[in-house]
């Protein structure tokens, strides 16, 4: 694992000045990441379903990216890098590119594009075992297109698809477990990581990049403009969705699964309203008549972080 001294001394991968909006995890996850993937001294080719991240990086006909970069559609970031990966080993093997030679091949997708429309893609990617990394920067909604909900925003949270009002409280389903699907696809490496905890992070894009064979992260990447918070407290809404259990931080090598932070046990995790409260997609839930419903949330925030440390051993 890195030092800060040693991260501090790698290139940064992703050029300021792109057009995400103030505070975006998106690209303080994506250079997290990338500062993990200096760390296999080879070059590394990206690739980025449309949405949020792409838009607004690679606007003709400038690019923020330092490396070789692909754009691709919605829903197949996970197809078309494993094409990519496909088509590099093809010609090592025909003699037209050096056996020696090393590259490492990232796809980047939001959870509109890998949780909902992308899965199909993903899923197949990871079960064919292509040597490749997936980054998912998970915002919790289809931020891009006008903040419509996905299978990664939360049970009772407010979007544009599932209003507050008479006939509903924000969502009504609980979130898509993804990293958990993934894993039980038994890939050589999967990790749920946040843009808080960059020394957790780090190490673990170190580790996706060194492994041979399919990698997958799922990176909290909170949205100030879709959660209504301000753009100065991106990082630290989301070390309160770790402190809180909402999201856990662990890895799953070669199918041994393992909690990655000590700070958070059943006994000492923060209540869910901590996370809840500074987010407007939430102030509903803080209305009297919601209370039971804002027990339901903190309900299946605790079933699922149960599942997970039972699934470490814990």
């Amino acid at each position: 694992m890195a030092t800060l001294r040693e991260l501090s001394h790698r290139e940064d991968l992703l050029e300021g000045g792109h057009r995400l909006c103030a505070g975006c995890g998106a690209s303080i996850a994506v250079r997290q990441v990338l500062l993990g993937a200096g760390a296999c001294d080879c070059q590394v080719v990206a690739g980025c379903a449309t949405g949020c991240l792409e838009v607004s990086t690679t606007i003709y006909p400038y690019s923020s990216w330092k490396i070789p970069f692909i754009h691709n559609a919605f829903a197949n970031s996970a197809a078309t890098v494993s094409g990519v990966e496909s088509a590099f080993k093809g010609l090592q093997r025909a003699g037209k590119i050096p056996a020696d030679k090393k590259m490492k091949f990232v796809a980047f997708g939001g959870d509109g594009g890998t949780y909902d429309i992308g899965l199909q893609s993903l899923s197949g990617a990871m079960e064919r075992g292509h040597d490749m990394v997936y980054v998912c920067y998970d915002n919790g909604a289809y931020m891009n297109t006008g903040i419509q909900r996905s299978g990664a925003t939360p049970l009772g949270a407010w979007a544009t698809t599932s209003e507050v009002g008479k006939v509903g409280q924000g969502k009504v389903q609980r979130r898509k477990d993804l990293t958990s699907i993934i894993a039980d696809h038994h890939i050589p490496y999967v990790a749920q990581a946040s843009i808080s905890d960059w020394k957790d992070l780090t190490a673990k894009a170190e580790k996706a990049f060194s492994m041979e064979g399919a990698a997958f992260l799922n990176v909290f990447a909170p949205c100030p403009r879709g959660w209504r918070i301000p753009y100065d407290s991106t990082v630290e809404i989301a070390k309160s969705a770790v402190d809180t259990a909402f999201w856990p931080l662990f890895e799953v090598v070669d199918g041994e699964w393992k909690m990655t932070t000590r700070r958070v046990t059943r006994e000492n995790r923060k209540p869910i309203e901590e996370f809840l409260k500074p987010q407007g997609r939430f102030k509903h839930l803080f209305k009297p008549e919601n209370e039971a419903l804002r027990a339901a949330v903190q309900d299946e925030v605790d079933r699922n972080f149960d599942y997970i440390l039972k699934r470490a051993g814990q």
